[in-house]
Formats: structure tokens, sequence, C-alpha cells
């Protein structure tokens, strides 16, 4: 019996080794890889729609909370700006006027936030798994895009009641739209990779939202600014953004004109140097998060 239990070496065969993977930080100046963006489009997905469940999970009003700040805001701009300081509107009903610059305000400011705080937020995903960092600011930038939807709605009711009919020109707002993800994710970038580093940075992201509203023809119209000098105001992309919203659902004669070309390329940069920050550090993230 115990013949049988004796097992020779040479009829024993070396198991087949198992394929790895090695994971190596980039040096330099990394490029962006796009196949691996798209290879992790389910967990874009997955984040994007856990931010959107998690804002309004246990909420008394939900998805209410998305037409109940712009609404609000509506009111008192109208109050004290248009009733009381008599801003002039551009000949449209001042609600209306500055509820349609609210609307992409709202979706940037929220974004910008969102964005910022995302790679900390996300501390022990980065930690435990690798997958593309480039994913947790797009997705908290996309789930904006849900409390806009939803607070166009009531920009459509406005519009009816004014009977205002917009222009054919309301074909270029998703490009309008465009701009401003674009805008949030770009200054997103440089914020996230630098909150990783610098926690006080969330400190001055209030701050620079507010201040960055006040600067913007949100409650006021762009034409108060002399002409000669309006192009430069499109060195605030968010300028360009307000005033193409405006001019393709209100139907205002002018465009935004070379205020919006500054802004384009103000984005472009602002985006190019957000991305190439945001990989450079990439490496760093999972050890000083």
């Amino acid at each position: 019996m115990e013949s049988n239990l004796v097992f020779n070496a040479h009829q024993v065969e070396p198991a087949e080794e198992l394929p790895s993977l090695l994971i190596r930080p980039p040096h330099g100046w990394a490029s962006i890889d796009l196949k691996e963006l798209w290879a992790y489009r389910e967990l874009l997905y997955f984040l994007t729609w856990r931010d959107v469940k998690v804002r309004y999970k246990q909420t008394a009003l939900g998805a209410a909370w998305a037409i109940i700040q712009p609404v609000f805001m509506m009111i008192v701009f109208s109050l004290f700006f248009g009733r009381l300081a008599k801003v002039p509107s551009d000949g449209v009903p001042y609600p209306i006027f500055t509820y349609c610059a609210l609307l992409p305000w709202q979706l940037f400011s929220h974004a910008l936030t969102e964005s910022s705080n995302s790679l900390v937020a996300n501390e022990r995903l980065i930690t435990k798994v690798y997958f593309p960092r480039l994913v947790v600011p797009v997705s908290a930038v996309l789930g904006g895009l849900v409390d806009f939807a939803v607070a166009f709605v009531i920009l459509l009711g406005m519009m009816a009641y004014y009977h205002i009919v917009p222009t054919v020109m309301i074909v270029t707002l998703p490009l309008f739209l465009l701009l401003a993800i674009m805008t949030a994710l770009g200054v997103g970038l440089w914020l996230s990779a630098l909150n990783v580093q610098y926690r006080d940075v969330r400190y001055t992201i209030t701050f620079l939202t507010q201040f960055w509203l006040f600067a913007t023809p949100v409650a006021y119209p762009s034409s108060i600014v002399p002409e000669r000098w309006r192009w430069l105001y499109g060195l605030n992309p968010m300028a360009g953004v307000v005033e193409g919203f405006r001019w393709a659902l209100l139907g205002k004669s002018e465009g935004p004109g070379p205020m919006l070309a500054v802004s384009v390329a103000v984005v472009i940069l602002l985006l190019i140097g957000g991305l190439y920050y945001f990989l450079r550090m990439d490496q760093t993230f999972a050890d000083i998060v």
C-alpha cells in the first residue's frame, strides 16, 4: 500500500506560468490614451450614475433641487438687479434673461466643484485598483448634465409664457453646451490634481466660483462693456458660453462674435494644459491621496 503513495519526481509536470501585467508610471509628459479610456467606458457610466444617485439619495425633494437653485437665484437677481438697479436686459424680459444664463452657469459651477474634489472623494477606489484616473473627474462633470436637463424644461416653459420663439440658431446650442463642459473639465483637471497635493485648494473653490459668477454676464448683458474691449471679456470662457446661450435661445440680434472666438481659444488652452498636467501628476495620485 505504501508503494502506491510514492510519486516519482519525473512524473510531476511543472505548473504553467501565468501571464503577468506590470504597470509602470509614465515618464516625461504622458500622452492621452484614448483607447484605454474607451475600454473603461462602462466604469465612466457607472461612476456618473453613482454620483447622480448619491446626490439625491434620501432627499425629500429629489431632483427638484436642480430647479430650486436657478429659480431662486433668478428671483433674487430679478428683484435686486432687474427691479431696483434697473440693469438692462437687451430688450428681453429680465427673469428669462437671467435664467437662460443661470442654466449653463449652474452646469459649470457644479461640474467645477465636483471634478475638483473628485480624486480626494474617491481615495479608496484610486488606491486599490488600477484604471485611468481621468475617468474620475470626467464622470463628475458629466453628472451635472442631468440637473441641466431638468432645469432646461423650466426654461422652455418660460419661453412659452413670454411668447419667445427661438430662431434657427438654436441648432448651435449643443456647441455652447459642449464649450461649458470643456471649460469646467479644463479647470477641474488643474484643480483636482492640485487638490491631491494641497488640500487647501478645496477652500478656494467656493471663492473662485463666487468671483467667477460676477465676472460673467449672468445678471447683466455683455453689451455694457465698451465694444472695443469686449473681445478681452472673452478671456473669461463662460462669458462666451452665456452670451451664446442667449443668442441661440432668445433670438438676440447680435451674436457673441470676437468674444466667443477668444473664449474658444482660452478653453482649448485650458483643456490641453489641464490634461497634460493631470496625466503628469497621475503617477503620484495613489501614493499621496
